[in-house]
């Protein structure tokens, strides 16, 4: 009886942990490659964009709820705390989106600053280069 309780509860918990809602809006991209910062940005500013507006229908949907709680009876108040709920992730996929925004933002300008001075670096290699050649060639 003991080994049929724990494989009950042991099945039940298998299912909860694989069914269990895992939160994929911050999820790096398949298909955009970790160093294109470009489209990561606009990957994360679109993700900011759609957090914005749900951000704003939630708050909406709060507001009339709250406005007249009595038309919505008992379920009122978990309708509301759904709506908080919704608001607060919202608002935290928001600010985490932009946060990455701003990092790949920070990581495409050192990355274009490398590639600058790699290329500065390689005139003036080619200069020297040149020179001495001419230089070899009596001209």
């Amino acid at each position: 009886m003991r080994t049929l309780k724990l494989l009950i509860s042991l099945f039940a918990l298998t299912m909860l942990v694989a069914c269990a809602q895992m939160n994929s809006s911050l999820v790096a991209p398949t298909g955009i490659a970790n160093n294109d910062h470009r489209a990561l940005i606009k990957h994360y500013e679109g993700l900011a964009r759609e957090a914005k507006i749900k951000l704003e229908e939630n708050k909406a949907i709060l507001e009339a709820y709250e406005a007249r709680p009595y038309y919505y009876g008992r379920q009122g108040l978990d309708l509301q705390s759904h709506a908080s709920a919704n608001i607060r992730e919202h608002t935290r996929t928001l600010k985490q989106s932009l946060e990455f925004a701003n990092l790949h933002r920070r990581l495409a300008m050192e990355q274009q600053k490398k590639l600058n001075q790699t290329a500065d670096a390689n005139d003036r290699n080619l200069t020297v280069e040149n020179s001495e050649y001419f230089d070899n060639k009596g001209l």
